[in-house]
């Protein structure tokens, strides 16, 4: 049976709903809901052993140790978060155009950025904010190892997408049970799920935003890039939170984000 389509909405909308559509108030409604049909998903010849490639990459070139973090990446498959035209490139260690002038990140950056939220204890129960839903691949590795995401995209057309992306990789059986996606502004975070043990941003902004500060959890870890200086250049950010409230932050790899912006579009 297929899963139907959410409207676009403020607020979390699951991914794989298990009853009826949730009541949509006027008030979040951003625009007419419109029925959308997932995009299909096909297997691209010889994906699988290029996406073993790729995690072999990781491993061997890229020092990505943590053996949860490769698992994920295997998981996922690539090919089925771009457009068609370069699904030839899927594979390969570089970021490409996702549409609205953003783009999905390079499997090495996508990695890193794991292996270091990874690097902290977490629950059993260990809940991640996504800031930059995109297409929604980096959702769908994060849900690999957390058992609950929260993905917030301001883009609508971006939203839309990941979930058309979502849904027909579930249909493959992927497990993908714990996300929810969210239309809203990421500066903002997603207070009504705070706090999360676990953040990570797919956008750079001259720094981090106090939501993001308050709904982390004691004990929780924050991974995100944040400009340095006046000149554009970024660098990859972790923030761990003490169980006194204390922030402690370390300025590690040079990165390359799209901007971190307010308002939703």
């Amino acid at each position: 049976m297929s899963t139907p389509i959410f409207p676009r909405q403020q607020g979390p909308s699951p991914v794989l709903p298990t009853g009826k559509m949730p009541a949509r108030a006027s008030s979040n409604i951003s625009a007419p809901h419109q029925q959308l049909q997932p995009a299909p998903h096909t297997e691209l010849r010889g994906a699988a052993a290029a996406r073993q490639r790729m995690v072999q990459r990781l491993s061997q070139v890229h020092g990505i140790a943590t053996p949860a973090v490769p698992a994920a990446m295997a998981a996922v498959e690539r090919h089925g978060f771009v457009d068609s035209a370069l699904t030839g490139q899927a594979y390969e260690d570089t970021s490409l155009p996702i549409g609205f002038g953003q783009t999905i990140s390079k499997p090495q950056v996508v990695a890193r950025m794991l292996q270091l939220l990874l690097q902290v204890p977490l629950p059993a129960d260990a809940k991640v904010l996504e800031i930059g839903t995109g297409c929604g691949y980096q959702a769908a590795v994060l849900a690999q190892v957390f058992p609950q995401v929260y993905s917030v995209e301001r883009i609508a057309g971006l939203h839309h997408k990941a979930h058309q992306h979502l849904h027909a990789l579930h249909q493959t059986g992927a497990a993908l049970a714990g996300i929810r996606l969210i239309l809203g502004d990421g500066m903002q975070g997603y207070a009504p799920a705070a706090p999360y043990h676990a953040i990570i941003a797919a956008a750079g902004g001259q720094q981090l935003p106090a939501a993001w500060l308050e709904q982390l959890a004691p004990g929780g870890r924050i991974v995100a890039p944040v400009a340095q200086g006046s000149n554009g250049q970024q660098a990859l950010v972790v923030v761990d939170k003490a169980a006194n409230g204390q922030l402690h932050y370390q300025s590690l790899d040079a990165v390359h984000f799209v901007p971190l912006k307010s308002g939703l579009i």
